[in-house]
């Protein structure tokens, strides 16, 4: 049967179970009938009613009729793609029930299904796979539920970004497992891997709850693998209580989001309360934890009712809290005797925990069962050749130094920004990575380390080192052992950004430097300084950022709304060409700059220009998402308008409407600036033309200096 790939995702993915959704003016109603009007199956007015029954908080009594009655529509109108919509929420639906075994047969016929669709290899697959794997995990059945995410995982490395926010939901339910399967430390990894996407490309971290999600799991995480890590030694070392208060940290964090977002109701905010208790509890004050485990526990029964897993852990848990309440004073041995179980309680927390049935795929090893091994992005090789490799070599090797050393990817290269493909991999490709140590720890084992380095494997997982072209040899070499400071100096020529008294120095940056300086991916650095250097490079002094703003703002107008009109009438196309060329690379760093490089980047340099304006397009919570199209449009129009009609320099008569059409995208891109300029406070000026725009910009800069002023 044909069916819309898209559309049938967008069903699957759809936040539905754990956060209950709007209620609607109509939703007596909504629950009636899923039959669309001409006697189908409607899977929007399923998705409605299903909806509504959460949002009643009616589901332990109508949720599951309603749900089989969906099944048996869906296949009496022959809807095959609209079943799989109704088992994926049926999965859902009896993982947050407890129904593990009912479950079974859901979760195989979903496969079943998918497959005989024919959507292996798609969105769809990777998302079925990981309803299926996340409700097997909740099974206990960890071993098919790795395999499952192992599978979720080889597909969703072919069709996510890498920065997609959905990986940041795999890495969290993959932790899960790891959980489970009492392995903390990759628990813990997987969690600030999620962490950070999220934070990278949050619109808004303050009231992301997907952040707060990924805080609370983190602190059961780390509270895990301290109390592994303690088993053997005193409890009351200094590296217990440094773990413990980052962990009371992250768990305030999580609370406060839910608040700022209005989201105290969620079973997600039951979560972040459980995991506070635990915190709470370990610290020796029973009577917060309490407190917290009372409250996430009126806000599951609320949500889920009694009989769940969810709500069990989380009542055993305050029993033992209030047991130590009335210890009259009694030291308790936080690791003996601390609620163990609340790991459990988060079932629910993880990304799985944002949406009902999809959203995350785990980012681990390769199937045994796939006959090919799909590709993996350079990040994601290069972070397992460090987990492997790298990360052993320098805990046997450099025991002292370990927890001083930084690593990760960042800099020039097409896999620092995620960008990579199979094409990629002819020239200054494969596993690798990078290590910054501060000068004195340089000074001392930095040579030594780089040859150690140099002798880790060159073939790493069947990937093989190709030919190291002359720009990333030598001094401009792109991985190895480097001082934090002559890292970014060999990049940028500064060793951390200059400060915001210096904004001359900033002038001279351009984007594709900044890019390079700030890209990639973080895997680990106990210190802190690299990642306080790399952070430097995005917190563009204000003054300067206007500045930016302006001079992209004079070319916008010069290249597009003056010169292209003028070069067409006198038929000059290539002269034409180059203004909208001008005109596209002007108004691309423009969005970056509006949407803020603190939280985007920077635009990178012209190669992977269109690739990093699509994916933040793309992002939740962006501004001007929609120029990108409206400029791969133009410049598809642009080579009929520029080159059309008898003199292939002289548009003639073929070239008319193609000239209006590229003067109207031009100026419709102007003036949604324009719209964004007013938004954000920059201007109070209508005037369309954006050189007459400047003067209201630069009119916020306080800065003196002339290299910030154009008028």
């Amino acid at each position: 049967m044909a069916h819309d790939e898209d559309d049938l995702l967008a069903k699957l993915t759809r936040f539905s179970e754990d956060v209950a959704p709007p209620t609607t003016a109509d939703d007596d109603n909504a629950t009636d009938d899923n039959d669309a009007a001409d006697g189908g199956f409607d899977v929007d007015a399923f998705l409605h009613g299903l909806d509504a029954i959460f949002a009643r908080h009616e589901a332990a009594t109508k949720a599951e009729p309603y749900l089989l009655d969906a099944m048996e529509q869906a296949e009496n109108a022959g809807d095959l793609p609209g079943l799989l919509t109704v088992l994926n929420e049926t999965m859902g639906f009896y993982r947050s029930q407890s129904r593990h075994k009912d479950n079974q047969w859901i979760i195989q016929r979903a496969i079943e299904l998918a497959l005989r669709l024919g959507l292996e290899g798609t969105e769809a697959w990777a998302t079925t796979l990981i309803n299926a794997a996340t409700s097997q995990r909740a099974a206990g059945n960890y071993e098919q539920a790795e395999d499952l995410y192992h599978q979720a995982l080889d597909c969703a490395r072919r069709v996510y970004d890498a920065d997609d926010r959905r990986l940041a939901a795999l890495h969290n339910n993959l932790s899960m497992l790891y959980g489970e399967t009492n392995r903390p430390a990759e628990a813990v990894c997987e969690l600030r891997e999620a962490l950070a996407i999220l934070e990278h490309g949050s619109p808004n971290p303050m009231t992301d709850v997907d952040i707060a999600s990924t805080c609370a799991n983190l602190v059961l995480a780390l509270l895990t693998q301290a109390a592994a890590n303690n088993e053997a030694a005193d409890d009351n070392n200094n590296d217990s209580v440094a773990t413990l208060d980052e962990t009371a940290a992250y768990a305030r964090r999580a609370l406060e989001i839910y608040r700022a977002a209005g989201a105290e109701g969620s079973a997600h905010y039951a979560s972040a309360l459980a995991a506070a208790a635990q915190v709470a509890f370990t610290r020796g004050d029973p009577a917060s934890a309490v407190d917290q485990y009372e409250r996430a526990l009126a806000i599951i029964r609320t949500c889920y009712g009694e009989h769940t897993d969810y709500y069990r852990v989380t009542e055993a848990n305050l029993s033992k809290a209030r047991e130590a309440l009335r210890a009259a004073g009694g030291m308790m041995d936080a690791h003996a005797d601390s609620p163990q179980e609340v790991d459990a309680a988060n079932a629910n927390n993880s990304a799985d925990g944002g949406t009902t049935n999809a959203e995350t795929m785990p980012n681990g090893s390769a199937t045994a069962a796939a006959t090919a091994s799909p590709r993996r992005s350079g990040l994601q090789l290069a972070r397992d050749f460090w987990l492997v490799c790298g990360k052993p070599m320098l805990e046997e090797r450099y025991p002292d130094y370990v927890g001083r050393i930084a690593a990760g990817l960042v800099g020039p290269g097409s896999e620092c920004f995620g960008f990579d493909d199979a094409t990629s991999e002819d020239h200054d490709f494969g596993a690798r990575f990078c290590l910054w140590l501060t000068d004195d720890d340089y000074a001392r084992i930095g040579e030594q380390l780089q040859r150690d380095y140099e002798a880790l494997p060159r073939e790493f997982d069947g990937v093989t080192r190709s030919t190291t072209t002359p720009r990333a040899s030598g001094d401009d070499r792109r991985d190895g052992v480097f001082t934090i400071g002559g890292f970014f100096t060999s990049i940028t020529g500064y060793a951390s950004a200059p400060g915001a008294d210096k904004p001359h120095l900033w002038m001279t940056l351009d984007e594709a430097t900044l890019a390079n300086a700030t890209n990639g991916r973080v895997f680990a650095d106990p210190l802190g300084a690299f990642s306080k250097a790399r952070q430097s490079f995005k917190l563009m002094p204000q003054d300067v950022w206007l500045a930016w703003i302006s001079r992209r703002l004079g070319m916008i107008a010069q290249a597009g709304q003056y010169n292209v009109p003028r070069m067409l009438k006198r038929g000059d196309g290539a002269a034409a060409w180059l203004c909208i060329d001008e005109f596209t690379m002007a108004v691309s760093s423009l969005v970056f700059l509006l949407n803020k490089p603190v939280t985007v980047g920077y635009a990178p340099y012209y190669k992977w220009r269109f690739a990093a304006l699509r994916a933040l397009s793309r992002r939740a919570g962006m501004r001007l998402t929609e120029v990108c199209d409206e400029l791969e449009t133009l410049l598809r129009r642009s080579s009929a308008a520029c080159f059309a009609g008898a003199g292939f320099g002289e548009g003639g008569a073929g070239a008319a409407p193609h000239i209006k059409e590229v003067e109207r995208i031009i100026e419709t891109i102007c003036a949604q600036i324009v719209d964004e300029l007013r938004r954000q406070g920059l201007t109070d000026a209508d005037a369309d033309f954006l050189e007459w725009q400047r003067p209201y910009v630069e009119a916020h800069i306080h800065d003196p200096s002339p290299c910030l002023h154009s008028l």
